[in-house]
């Protein structure tokens, strides 16, 4: 019989009630890149311990560290991979397919997270090479999962709640920053308490024993297994609908999957229809109609996640040295080498569960209400607001009495990050521009973001070092404000189809039902 109001599959997907198999690929989605934050961030802990384990100087004063130029490519060459990965994959998951790619980037994490752990040598320079080496590829195949995870989830969802499920899969990027530093506590403190040492000022050469270099290694492959946990349901998910219909043009395998995912009868006429319903003229990237219509779309989505993730990942891949300038970690000469990495480790964990996880939640609570342009708008404002408070008077925050405070106010600045752009960048790529290219795309907006990572991650610790912590801090709120500007270019996409959003639909031009 006709059921009025679902004259197509891609309607029926749009007005369908929360069902389970949006849960589901919220969590096949999302353990992807509960993987990809915990092997991007929980190289920040440990670079410390490699310096005291490979770059201990015999009767220095002071613990091993990577010297500058290592330590910048250890926290960034992921990024590099990253970048590529997104441009790559997005492009191949608009001709491939979705699904067709979605487990290969899984794959290429789960072996290169084994292999970072298993970096070869045991000189400074092979450990580092080799380690540089696999965390390449890793950001290469994490670099995937970005547009593929979001345009997936974007196609899958309904018009009323798809913000909250797309915010749901990029919230997992907050999990893994918390399991990074859950891990971390939790492996420093087994082997704290089987092989205890002196502070590295009571006895420096004993103070790193052999078995740190075993932690960082442990720590580097347990992102793995999330990946592993996830594959199986993968390569079993369907490809999206939109992308079967729309651009494969395969309306008999449409209306197989969305009979499986929607449980119900689906004939293929139905995608039949949403092929007729949808506009024939297949601009391409490059193309002067691409420009007109939504060429200001990709210059909105690109430069404010480039900003973004300035202020974002310099700030988290660095948050060690700030809470150590500001004095808020004791002197590490004061610790054991496994000692200062419990104490980073609880600094992140901190951070994550105060500021960071909230800011991902408030967002999948708020965001199909209030909307993706307010949000962002309101988060560049706040993380501007903060980071000013921070710098400003940043001598009165390193007094001992008032570290606490800066800690509280650095917090908000992640909350307000990812309770705004952080998410929203993320979200909006997945749902204005046309299917044919919305994986590209997102990619291409993503990798911009990478870009942004990759300035932050090998120009902070420089900055700091020219201008001094308080200038750099004020840099960031710069940043942070323009992003703000440039958020007037996004759209609002919140409760309308992802046909409308891009100008795919065409209305008029064919009226029929689909048969349920």
């Amino acid at each position: 019989m006709a059921n009025e109001g679902q004259s197509s599959i891609l309607t029926a997907l749009d007005n369908a009630k929360t069902r389970w198999y949006h849960f589901t690929t919220v969590i096949i989605s999302g353990m992807g890149f509960f993987t990809d934050s915990y092997d991007l961030f929980c190289i920040s802990l440990i670079t410390k311990l490699l310096g005291r384990i490979y770059y201990q100087k015999p009767g220095s004063s002071s613990p091993g560290s990577l010297p500058d130029g290592i330590s910048a490519t250890v926290s960034g060459v992921a990024f590099a991979g990253t970048f590529l990965g997104q441009i790559f994959f997005g492009s191949l998951g608009d001709k491939l397919g979705r699904k067709k790619v979605y487990g290969l980037t899984l794959v290429i994490m789960t072996l290169c997270s084994i292999c970072s752990g298993l970096s070869l040598g045991t000189d400074p320079k092979s450990v580092m090479t080799t380690l540089c080496f696999f965390r390449f590829w890793l950001g290469f195949g994490i670099g995937g999962d970005y547009p593929l995870s979001a345009t997936i989830m974007s196609e899958y969802a309904n018009k009323r709640t798809r913000g909250a499920f797309i915010a749901s899969v990029f919230a997992m990027q907050g999990v893994g920053i918390l399991a990074a530093g859950g891990v971390s506590l939790l492996v420093s403190y087994i082997f704290e308490l089987h092989f205890p040492s002196q502070a590295y000022m009571v006895d420096p050469v004993n103070s790193t024993v052999p078995q740190a270099d075993y932690v960082w290694r442990i720590i580097l492959m347990l992102g793995a297994i999330p990946a592993l946990l996830t594959y199986y349901w993968r390569v079993k998910m369907p490809e999206t609908a939109r992308y079967t219909t729309l651009v494969a043009k395969k309306a008999e395998q449409a209306a197989s999957d969305m009979s499986k995912v929607l449980n119900v009868d689906i004939e293929a006429s139905s995608a039949k229809y949403d092929q007729a319903r949808v506009s024939s003229d297949e601009f391409g990237l490059f193309s002067k109609k691409f420009l007109q219509r939504h060429g200001l779309h990709l210059l909105a989505t690109t430069t404010t996640w480039f900003l973004l993730d300035i202020a974002f990942y310099s700030q988290n891949l660095f948050q060690k040295d700030i809470f150590t300038t500001i004095g808020w970690l004791p002197p590490p000469k004061t610790m054991n080498a496994i000692q200062e990495l419990f104490m980073i480790a609880k600094a992140q964990f901190l951070i994550a569960l105060c500021g960071t996880v909230p800011g991902y939640v408030a967002t999948i609570l708020t965001i199909d209400w209030i909307g993706r342009f307010k949000i962002q708008v309101f988060g560049f404002f706040m993380m501007t607001g903060c980071l000013i408070g921070l710098a400003i008077p940043y001598h009165h925050w390193t007094l001992p009495a008032n570290r606490i405070g800066f800690v509280v106010l650095y917090s908000l600045t992640f909350f307000f990050c990812n309770f705004g752009p952080n998410a929203t960048t993320f979200i909006v790529p997945a749902e204005i521009f046309p299917a044919r290219l919305r994986s590209t795309c997102h990619g291409i907006s993503a990798a911009s973001g990478k870009a942004g990572a990759m300035v932050g991650s090998f120009g902070f610790a420089a900055l700091v070092k020219a201008v001094g912590m308080r200038n750099t801090l004020l840099v960031m709120a710069g940043i942070s404000l323009v992003g703000l500007l440039l958020s007037l270019l996004v759209p609002e996409p919140k409760g309308k189809s992802l046909e409308d959003l891009s100008g795919e639909a065409e209305t008029d031009k064919i009226k029929e039902t689909i048969v349920v």
